[in-house]
């Protein structure tokens, strides 16, 4: 992190800015009429957010047209700070591209995988990967080797770039992965095998050229959990970042180059990309950053009442664990809006955070595979457990089985029209899995997984999923990575994985475990302890089993399928049986 420093008091002497390059001329119009003229339905042939939106308002900060606040502001716990503008933005992002194409010898459609946390490199290398037209795949730095191998198996990733932390977990596999040919890493210190990602910046040119890249070309691929195997690869083109320009989108949160946003996803899941890069520097806003290595509620709270902060987005858990902390205030000087999304928000915890801090707490709704396709509008009514109306381009229906649409307050399943018109930023299809990408097509629509009722105004009420993924804090877990991972230690014959209720992260993992021979005698607290402890050790800490629960058998079918259905409705069952009044 010194570097960052030291570099950016480097970058400021540079007075004239010689390095700059004009605005292409669609954005020199842009320039001129302060906005992009564009309609929800516009798919111009080319776009990229580096060049399009990133450099415009370069270009807007260069001729004096934009206020004094920082495009990236970054604080950590021990005081420092990193503010950048959109001219220093362009400026290092166009310095990484030449990093990775001519230092990596990376090429436009290259996979390079992400492993960073809150640290500013990781906005550095996602705008580098997509000046050069990197597909660019962010993970979690909670990941351990056997996710990374995964990983980097399935995708052909040539590049890595992550930290010291990851490091020893890259070199266990890299030998396991031929197309691995990069190692980057961000770090004050250099590491054999690595090349020092701070030392490639500063001595890079800053003259770059943006690929020409076509509006439906490869731009990122998110790894999505699903019910059985391994994380399917979502992949996008650079069409979900062109969405966030479109107008409902843009009204959606109503964003002003005066705002600070603050969004607390993991930058390994796509909500990042969306809350925490495209749709704050789309609309010329600040964004926010705390580096928070954990979910601190007493941090998040403290900040928002130190820093000017006026959006806030986080999970549903983080807005939970504030209110149940009893602080003495939450009226937050400068927050205008708050929003939610990623699991289910209750009627009452909504109202129990606008009534303390005076500020309306608004659901969204949103995939890997989709971004984020249906909210509260800001200053829209407001239905109470309502996650709000779908954001055109979407059109968002509830459908049956076969794809027909349902009349209003039925329930059935989330489905997002894909024909005459496939919609700007919906996923291209699971990368390397045709047969996957084939099942979730239903008729004219793209089927989710997700189950809800709409009412007759267009209001979606979120009802779970229609397969076992368990969703805590945000965290999509399929049931089959933690049983793989539980199936390694000697105690366990078989188990079953389910999502449990839990008042703070909405749900958390349960484990169904039957013993092997040798360990029906063994103490059960410790074995849970020590089952738990295996979990995290070999697949990311995330995924373990909060609760754990040995039984002599599992439910199954006649064909041995695992009811994993009628485990979960023991589970809410039993939650359901201790909340009547």
């Amino acid at each position: 992190m010194q570097w960052l420093m030291r570099f950016r008091a480097l970058w400021g002497i540079q007075k004239s800015f010689h390095w700059f390059h004009p605005a292409p001329q669609h954005l020199r119009s842009q320039c001129l009429s302060e906005a992009p003229k564009l309609n929800d339905y516009d798919r111009p042939e080319e776009f990229n957010f580096a060049r399009d939106v990133l450099d415009y308002w370069s270009q807007m900060e260069k001729e004096g047209r934009r206020g004094p606040n920082p495009a990236l502001w970054w604080v950590n716990n021990e005081g420092k700070e990193v503010k950048w503008s959109f001219r220093e933005m362009t400026d290092l992002t166009c310095r990484v591209a030449n990093v990775f194409s001519q230092t990596c010898g990376l090429q436009p459609g290259d996979g390079l995988v992400l492993l960073l946390p809150r640290v500013p490199e990781w906005w550095l290398v996602t705008v580098g990967c997509i000046r050069t037209g990197i597909i660019f795949m962010p993970g979690t730095t909670q990941m351990r080797a056997r996710d990374i191998l995964y990983r980097f198996q399935v995708s052909k990733a040539k590049g890595v770039v992550t930290t010291d932390a990851l490091a020893p977990e890259v070199d266990s596999v890299a030998s396991e992965c031929p197309a691995l040919k990069v190692k980057l890493l961000v770090s004050d210190h250099s590491h054999k095998g690595w090349l020092n990602f701070s030392s490639l910046i500063k001595s890079a040119s800053p003259e770059h050229t943006c690929i020409k890249s076509k509006t439906m070309d490869p731009m990122a691929i998110f790894f999505t959990s699903g019910t059985t195997g391994y994380p399917k690869m979502a992949k996008h083109s650079h069409g979900l970042a062109l969405r966030s320009s479109l107008p409902s989108c843009r009204k959606w949160l109503q964003l002003k180059t005066s705002d600070i946003i603050w969004c607390l996803s993991d930058p390994g899941w796509i909500l990042a990309v969306l809350g925490a890069l495209l749709e704050p520097w789309t609309a010329g806003s600040t964004l926010f950053i705390h580096h928070l290595p954990q979910f601190d509620p007493k941090v998040i709270v403290q900040t928002l009442f130190k820093y000017p902060v006026t959006l806030c987005f986080g999970a549903p858990a983080v807005y939970r664990m504030i209110l149940q902390q009893n602080f003495p205030s939450l009226r937050f000087p400068t927050l205008e809006h708050c929003v939610t999304g990623g699991e289910p928000l209750l009627p009452q915890e909504q109202e129990k955070w606008r009534r303390q801090t005076g500020v309306q707490l608004s659901e969204a709704y949103g995939q890997s595979e989709a971004g984020i396709t249906c909210g509260i509008y800001r200053g829209m009514k407001i239905k109470p457990g309502s996650m709000g109306k779908a954001i055109p381009p979407i059109d968002m229906q509830i459908i049956d089985d076969k794809g027909n649409i349902l009349p209003p307050n039925t329930e059935g399943n989330i489905g997002i029209r894909i024909k005459p018109i496939r919609p700007i930023g919906l996923f291209l299809g699971y990368e390397g899995d045709p047969k996957k990408t084939a099942e979730v097509e239903c008729g004219d629509f793209y089927n989710t997984g997700d189950r809800a009722t709409m009412d007759a105004e267009g209001y979606f009420w979120f009802l779970g999923r229609s397969d076992d993924v368990i969703n805590a804090s945000g965290f999509r877990i399929g049931p089959a990575e933690v049983e793989d991972a539980l199936a390694e230690h000697p105690a366990v014959a078989e188990s079953a994985v389910v999502s449990s209720p839990d008042p703070i992260r909405g749900e958390v993992v349960k484990a169904f475990i039957v013993l092997a021979p040798p360990f029906l005698s063994h103490d059960r607290d410790k074995l849970t302890k020590e089952l738990q402890q295996h979990v995290k050790s070999v697949t990311a800490p995330y995924k373990y089993p909060r609760k754990v629960e040995f039984v002599p058998e599992l439910p199954k079918t006649i064909t041995g399928k695992i009811k994993r259905s009628e485990l979960r409705r023991k589970e809410f069952g039993q939650m359901q049986s201790t909340t009547k009044p």
